[in-house]
């Protein structure tokens, strides 16, 4: 099992180009299912939870192949197959998402029910709910949920305790891309990664209107035909990079970046102290004199507000600011099992229901360190970039999910970092 090894305290510089979201390539890769024809996707990033969901398209019979500049293309050359098997669902969450298109280009869609998740409770039922809206039937056996029956437009209503849901839009969406009359859906996801997948599925003939707003309207139409795509940039790496910068002092510049996705990010660093200069395509934090942040308070919701996936990042920037911050997780409120990971390195943090309060400290130390998930070993990465001596972050399997060569990346801005296999 592989480690990574961070040695703090250095000043990074230089140009960070970001890749592909991965956020928005699965969805739209599971979309491929809807389509008659080849689909051609740009920047779609190399990382293994793309890897899991090409092998779940693959057993699907749709083929897919990297071209040597890294596009890569897909075809649904097989349409009679339908079962997603437990043993390559179970490895993400997000292979959840081949239901709605199954059902919807097959007639039936098989997938096995998700299972439980580190950073807390996550169902299902808002996913049943909007698929059950547009005519479905719902049957559960052997812990598989099966989608049945003609595919029809109706009203949707996504809103949950917790908000909408990410991935249960793109369920309802890509359904009823394909669907018999009109579909009006109320409470949708906003995020750009929806955003993106909608302006794919009009691409290749779909009929979605309101696209970044609560409400999607979407004519059904007969067919979908193959298109050129590129994937948006990873705003969650961008701004992984840009608290790595800022908790460094360092003059770092995110290239190939959407700010305008970012805008609350890119608020919550300035309040903070943090001196960014934002362009059309990148945005540049510079050192500052004193060398600290300053603390601030964040609140987690769903887009435009604070992303739950950068709350480990921030929190780790937050370690070392002046002052006192809070944090609120109104997405996963139990979203902070990396505090204590943290607190090893000398951070001082205390949970108090869905907040933790970080007092920051003029110094942390390495030390061995264990990420429990994706975006909790980012922000371990973070804290140890700017922490003295030595930090050892193990389980990086997790980060492989959602960061392309992120030693790497790194490394080229100066950071003293490795991987290192253990066998």
């Amino acid at each position: 099992m592989d480690r990574i090894r961070v040695k703090g305290g250095r000043e990074l510089g230089g140009v960070v180009p970001i890749s592909g979201s991965k956020n928005s390539a699965l969805p739209i890769l599971a979309a491929c299912i809807l389509v008659d024809g080849p689909v051609r996707l740009r920047s779609v990033p190399h990382l293994t939870d793309i890897d899991n969901l090409l092998r779940i398209l693959q057993l699907l019979g749709v083929r897919s192949q990297r071209e040597p500049d890294g596009t890569l293309e897909l075809e649904a050359v097989d349409k009679a197959i339908y079962d997603a098997p437990y043993d390559l669902v179970r490895t993400m969450r997000a292979s959840f998402v081949v239901l709605g298109p199954l059902w919807a280009r097959r007639g039936v869609g098989r997938v096995s029910y998700p299972g439980g998740c580190v950073i807390g409770h996550r169902p299902v039922d808002l996913h049943i709910k909007g698929l059950r809206a547009l005519g479905a039937r719902i049957d559960q056996d052997d812990g598989y949920l099966t989608a049945s029956g003609p595919v029809r437009g109706g009203m949707v209503y996504l809103g949950g305790h917790q908000g909408g849901t990410v991935l249960g839009t793109a369920n309802v969406v890509m359904a009823a891309s394909l669907g018999k009359g009109k579909t009006y859906i109320e409470h949708a996801a906003m995020e750009p990664e929806i955003q993106d997948l909608c302006l794919f599925l009009n691409a290749c003939g779909a009929d979605i209107q309101g696209i970044g707003s609560h409400c999607l309207v979407i004519q059904g139409v007969e067919r979908l035909h193959g298109c050129e795509w590129t994937i948006i940039p990873d705003r969650i790496e961008a701004g992984t990079f840009l608290c790595g910068a800022a908790a460094t002092n360092s003059n770092v510049t995110v290239a190939n970046v959407r700010p305008d996705h970012m805008f609350c990010v890119i608020d919550r660093l300035q309040a903070a102290g943090a001196q960014l200069e934002v362009g059309d395509n990148w945005v540049r934090n510079m050192p500052t004199r004193t060398g600290r942040i300053t603390s601030v308070d964040i609140t987690t919701l769903p887009y435009p507000g604070f992303p739950t996936d950068l709350q480990a990042q921030f929190m780790a920037l937050m370690a070392r600011a002046d002052g006192v911050s809070v944090i609120t997780e109104k997405v996963y409120p139990e979203r902070f099992i990396h505090a204590s990971e943290l607190a090893r390195l000398g951070a001082r943090i205390r949970r108090e229901g869905p907040s933790a309060i970080i007092e920051g400290t003029d110094q942390l130390t390495g030390a061995p360190v264990m990420a429990s998930d994706l975006r909790a070993s980012a922000g371990l990465v973070v804290a140890g970039l700017m922490a003295r001596g030595q930090t050892d972050v193990r389980r990086v399997y997790h980060i492989d999910r959602g960061y392309e060569r992120i030693e790497a990346k790194l490394q080229q801005i100066g950071a003293d970092i490795e991987r290192i296999s253990e066998g």
